[in-house]
C-alpha cells in the first residue's frame, strides 16, 4: 500500500462524523451531467472479450487490470486500491480481488455504489452446458458497465460529495442453496475494512441492471435498511419517465452483497435488482439468469440510461 492511500485512509478516519447523516434528500436545482448509455455498452463489450470472469482463470485476470486500469484513468492511480485475498473454493483456493476506487477523496461527506465483477461458474438454470461459466453480459458486467461511465462522469464533473466505487469478486461463485460461498468479497470487505471506521451515508448496489424488459421493484430487505433512499431513488425514477422500470410494488426479499454489508458493518446499503414478485410470494429472475442467454444480445441500453441516469440525479442535485 503506498504512501497516499495510508494518507488518503487516515484523512477519512479523521474527519468522518460518528453520527450517520439521516437520510434526507431535496431537489437543489443543480445542473445534472448526462449519462451516456453507449460509452456504458462498450464497458459491457470490454468485460467479455477475454471470456468469463471466473476465479483463477484467464478472463478473470485479465479483466480485472482492465477495470483497475480504467478506474485509475479516471479516478488517479492513487485513488484506486485492489484488495487482494484468498478463500476456500471446492476444489481449490481462490485468488480474489476486491476493487475500490475514491472520487473527490477528501471529502469526509461519503456515500458508496457497488456491483460484482465476477461471473458465474456454471450455467446451472441452463438445459444445456450446464457445468460451463457464463458470459455474465448483465449478472456482474451491467452492474460494472453502469459504475465505469459514472467513474468517467465523476473525473470530468467532480461530485458534490464523496464517491466510493467498491466492486466485489467471488459474489456468484457458490452452487446452488451454497450460500456460504456466495459473496465472498463482500465478506471479507466487511470483517476487513480497508478503511477501519469508514462511515458512508449510504450504500447502493446494482445488480443484473442492464436487460431488456428489466424490472427493479422496491427489494425488501432495502426497504428495512433504509426506506427514504428506495423513495427517492423510485421518485427520480418516477420523474424521469421511468416507472415502467422501476416499479412503484414492493418485490421480494433478495440475499444479496447488501445483506451482507448491512448486516455486517450497519452502513445501510439498497440494492437495485432485476427481479420480480411470483405469486407464491417467492422470488423470479429473468429467463437468462445463470443461464448462457446471459450475453450481450440481452443488453437494452435504455435500461442501462434509466439506472445511470437516476443515480446521477441522486449524487448531483439531491444530497
Amino acid at each position: 500500500m503506498n504512501k497516499f492511500i495510508v494518507l488518503f485512509f487516515l484523512i477519512l478516519l479523521s474527519c468522518s462524523s460518528s453520527d450517520k447523516k439521516k437520510l434526507q434528500f431535496v431537489d437543489k436545482g443543480r445542473d445534472v451531467p448526462i449519462f451516456e448509455a453507449d460509452s456504458a455498452y462498450s464497458f459491457i463489450e470490454k468485460q467479455l472479450e477475454n471470456g468469463p470472469r471466473v476465479p483463477n482463470t484467464y478472463g478473470h485476470v485479465e479483466t480485472r487490470k482492465y477495470i483497475v486500469n480504467k478506474l485509475q484513468e479516471y479516478a488517479g492511480t492513487n485513488s484506486v486500491f485492489v484488495q487482494y485475498f484468498e478463500a476456500d473454493g471446492y476444489s481449490e483456493t481462490l485468488k480474489l480481488a476486491n476493487i475500490i476506487a475514491a472520487f473527490n477523496p477528501t471529502a469526509p461527506d461519503r456515500i458508496m455504489l457497488n456491483a460484482h465483477w465476477d461471473t458465474r461458474p456454471r450455467a446451472d438454470e441452463d438445459s444445456q452446458r450446464s457445468v460451463e461459466p457464463i458470459a455474465g453480459a448483465d449478472d456482474g458486467a451491467s452492474g460494472v458497465a453502469v459504475l465505469l461511465e459514472l467513474a468517467r462522469i465523476f473525473s470530468e464533473e467532480n461530485p458534490p460529495i464523496g464517491v466510493d466505487i467498491v466492486l466485489f469478486d467471488g459474489e456468484d461463485y457458490g452452487t446452488s442453496g451454497d450460500l456460504s460461498r456466495y459473496f465472498l468479497g463482500s465478506r471479507h470487505w466487511s470483517k476487513n475494512p480497508p478503511v477501519p471506521g469508514y462511515n458512508p451515508r449510504f450504500g447502493i448496489l446494482l445488480d443484473m441492471v442492464g436487460a431488456e424488459n428489466a424490472f427493479f421493484p422496491k427489494e425488501v430487505n432495502s426497504i428495512a435498511y433504509a426506506p427514504n433512499l428506495m423513495e427517492e431513488v423510485w421518485a427520480i425514477a418516477g420523474q424521469k419517465g421511468y416507472g415502467d422500470i422501476f416499479l412503484n410494488e414492493v418485490g421480494a426479499a433478495v440475499i444479496d452483497d447488501h445483506y451482507i454489508i448491512t448486516n455486517e458493518t450497519k452502513i445501510p446499503v439498497i440494492d437495485i435488482i432485476n427481479h420480480t414478485k411470483g405469486s407464491d410470494g417467492n422470488i423470479q429472475f429473468a429467463p437468462h439468469w445463470h443461464t448462457h442467454k446471459d450475453d450481450l444480445p440481452i443488453i437494452d441500453k435504455n435500461t442501462l440510461e434509466a439506472v445511470g441516469s437516476v443515480l446521477l440525479e441522486l449524487i448531483y442535485n439531491r444530497i
